[in-house]
């Protein structure tokens, strides 16, 4: 731990049990992306004849005609709304947010409408895109999109995350159909997925996806998909992607990660995984008030995670309490809580060092001891936590 350049940095040793969260820096960058962006950081290249480069490389493996990185998935988001917007008119690209013409609308389920960490409509906006709702938040029907579809429409974004409502709205497919059959092109936001060709065999004009979660690459944003739709994306580089721009060390990054995907072990890091679920099973099991389960990944992605469920009589401590307390100390352990009001979170194994599985194993019997030998119940108000919730970032820096 001692050579730990976070302890020499001040900073704590997190152990990720939450999953490929960017608040805690993504993933485990794999070795042949840190080799790649060594390798060219010394060196000068033209860029875009890099991007071109890296377009086959993601054509490749996505299925799609083009490709290109930028900064992150969000700023895919933008960037190919902006794309159907402005075409190919460059002065228009100048001229955004502000839109030239006003096929500027872009149609969104209300359900779909979540934050990533920052708001899924935002990255529309900032592209000029009118955000267009449809449906409710846990209902939408054909009807709906058929009639908000006008000759103000630019693109359709499909939202694919465990974040969105999971029931009652149009699934991909329906989507695609509904908005193909009015010449309205599908923009597809599949930054967390772990199939990377899927989407567009779907139908999706543009898939979007994360280089810096499941693939383990750089901090970046991949865009797929037709040729046209993603040049025009590309164009906006001479404007609002100005500040959405990668370095060449980002862009070999991602080519270097998604050549190491079509290598990768799959099979076996996911016995791997699976070998830490029943680890801490084994390790949560007849203790009062904890319930333990493994459950597959909400949207199909070949991964299991344990939920937690905590019932806080027989637990002596809420699930929220519990989350807390695992991530106080020294060596915090981060669990992904965004659910916590419900009296469970999970635990994610994709984003461990060999070893520290063992380390969250003894912690969760070291917290729930602790909160049985309480004579009380350990229940901070939930409000509390909720009243509490930005403080850190607001007190930036210090």
């Amino acid at each position: 731990m001692s050579d730990d350049i976070r302890t020499k940095m001040g900073l704590r040793p997190v152990i990720n049990v939450s999953g490929t969260m960017t608040s805690l820096g993504a993933s485990i960058v794999v070795p042949e992306a840190i080799e790649a962006m060594a390798a060219i950081l010394p060196q000068f290249v033209e860029i875009n004849d890099l991007q071109r480069k890296a377009s086959a490389v993601i054509a490749r493996l996505t299925g799609g005609e083009a490709g290109f990185v930028t900064a992150s998935c969000s700023a895919g988001i933008s960037l190919a709304v902006a794309g159907t917007i402005t075409g190919p008119d460059l002065l228009a690209i100048e001229k955004l947010p502000e839109t030239l013409t006003p096929k500027n609308e872009v149609l969104v389920q209300m359900g779909h409408v979540v934050s990533y960490g920052a708001p899924v409509d935002q990255s529309i906006r900032l592209a000029g895109g009118k955000v267009v709702m449809i449906g409710q938040a846990t209902s939408t029907h054909r009807y709906h999109m058929e009639n908000a579809i006008t000759d103000r429409t630019a693109a359709a974004v499909y939202v694919v995350s465990h974040h969105v409502v999971d029931y009652g709205l149009l699934n991909l497919k329906e989507f695609v159909e509904i908005a193909h059959a009015k010449g309205v092109p599908v923009i597809v936001d599949a930054a967390s997925e772990y199939d990377l060709r899927l989407f567009l065999e779907q139908g999706a004009d543009i898939a979007l996806y994360s280089g810096h979660k499941f693939l383990g690459g750089p901090t970046s944003g991949i865009v797929a998909g037709k040729k046209e739709l993603v040049r025009n994306a590309f164009l906006q580089n001479m404007g609002i992607g100005r500040g959405m721009k990668v370095g060449k060390e980002s862009i070999f990054g991602v080519m270097a990660a998604l050549e190491a995907w079509e290598k990768r072990d799959h099979v076996g890091i996911r016995e791997r995984e699976t070998g830490y679920l029943n680890l801490w099973k084994e390790t949560l099991s007849d203790r009062p008030g904890i319930t333990a389960l493994i459950e597959p990944d909400p949207t199909n992605n070949p991964l299991d995670r344990m939920r937690v469920i905590v019932a806080p009589q027989e637990a002596h401590i809420t699930a929220w309490d519990l989350a807390a307390r695992l991530r106080s100390g020294p060596t915090p352990i981060i669990v992904r809580d965004h659910e916590v009001e419900h009296h469970y979170f999970y635990l994610d194994p994709c984003n461990l060092h060999p070893g520290q599985e063992r380390i969250v194993a003894a912690r969760l019997a070291e917290e729930l001891d602790k909160a049985r030998a309480s004579n009380e119940v350990i229940a901070t108000p939930f409000e509390d936590l909720s009243r509490h919730r930005f403080d850190g970032a607001l007190r930036w820096p210090d």
